[in-house]
């Protein structure tokens, strides 16, 4: 099978397409032919910096090659003995060993049947494969971590963006009022999400407009946006960083203990069978709708690379095969 291999770290030049055997099988796996594969944030994180390969992707050592990617919807073409989930021919979906060496970028990839949900009949596999990490990731933030519930204001930042797009969706279907923020240029999106309210963060600051929400959504990388979404929080309220190791930032967390603000760091990998058998359901009600706005072909990954790269993608970023 051909596979999308990472020979360094470094820029997308240190990707090659490469022949490599088609994966085995434990007893409780699945073999499944990829039909898309989802980019995000850390994808690019991972190949570009070797301070993220040891944490992210666990490798054993002498393991090799290396090959990126989490997310995958495809066709199940063979199971193992202990399977009783999926049988050749389902179409799944589904967030593969993250944190791990998930394999994702190749025609073949093998997944843990506890990792996977079967792909809703009204749902593309382009669209399947966008709701796997960053669904997830809305999903736990909001549900699991600060327990959404109808009338909560939600402040949801990158709005228009990978878990930003989901979140709105879910916060809406909670019944919260959802305030999102991002460039002028996505307004019209994000309010088409359903959000009530939208913010342009470059026109105003969000902390001078919100200073109540119950549960704000931070995906920002700096501790200082941290730091203004914490007066954006209400005393009592809750904040969920994306990014931000709240044990470097004692004093964010001292700031949040003196306004009795609930700050937790969500951990993706934390997402169990069910979770992702929720965000199944949600995408075959229509609760969630995925955006998907760039597609590449299979193998141009350095392409959805460079795309994911800019920080201003709407939605997710695609490869098919």
């Amino acid at each position: 099978m051909k596979a999308v291999v990472l020979t360094q770290t470094g820029g997308v030049e240190n990707f090659e397409v490469q022949e490599i055997p088609t994966p085995g099988l434990k007893d409780n796996e699945v073999l499944i032919q990829s039909k898309a594969i989802s980019i995000n944030p850390v994808d690019t994180w991972v190949r570009s910096n070797p301070a993220y390969i040891t944490p992210i992707l666990k490798l054993k050592p002498g393991e090799g090659p290396i090959i990126l990617g989490w997310d995958i919807a495809g066709i199940v073409t063979e199971v193992g003995k202990s399977v009783t989930k999926f049988k050749k021919g389902d179409a799944v979906f589904g967030m593969i060993n993250f944190t791990g060496h998930g394999k994702a970028y190749a025609e073949y990839v093998v997944a843990p049947e506890s990792q996977l949900a079967l792909k809703p009949e009204n749902v593309s596999f382009e669209d399947a494969a966008a709701a796997t990490l960053t669904a997830l990731t809305a999903l736990l933030a909001l549900v699991n971590y600060a327990q959404v519930k109808k009338d909560d204001k939600v402040l949801i930042h990158s709005a228009a963006g990978g878990v930003g797009h989901y979140a709105v969706q879910i916060a809406k279907h909670a019944g919260a009022h959802v305030i999102g923020t991002s460039s002028a240029a996505n307004k019209d999106f994000v309010l088409s999400l359903g959000a009530d309210e939208h913010i342009d963060y470059a026109a105003q600051r969000f902390e001078d407009v919100v200073q109540d929400a119950d549960i704000v959504l931070d995906g920002m990388p700096t501790p200082d946006h941290v730091n203004r979404s914490l007066d954006a929080v209400k005393p009592g309220g809750t904040l969920v960083p994306i990014v931000v190791l709240l044990d470097h930032n004692l004093k964010l967390a001292q700031k949040a203990r003196t306004k009795k603000v609930f700050m937790h760091r969500l951990g993706v990998e934390a997402a169990t069978e069910q979770d992702i058998e929720t965000v199944a359901t949600l995408l075959a009600s229509g609760a969630i709708r995925s955006h998907v706005s760039r597609t590449f072909a299979f193998p141009d990954v350095a392409g959805a690379h460079k795309a994911v790269e800019t920080g201003h993608t709407r939605g997710k970023v695609l490869v098919t095969f």
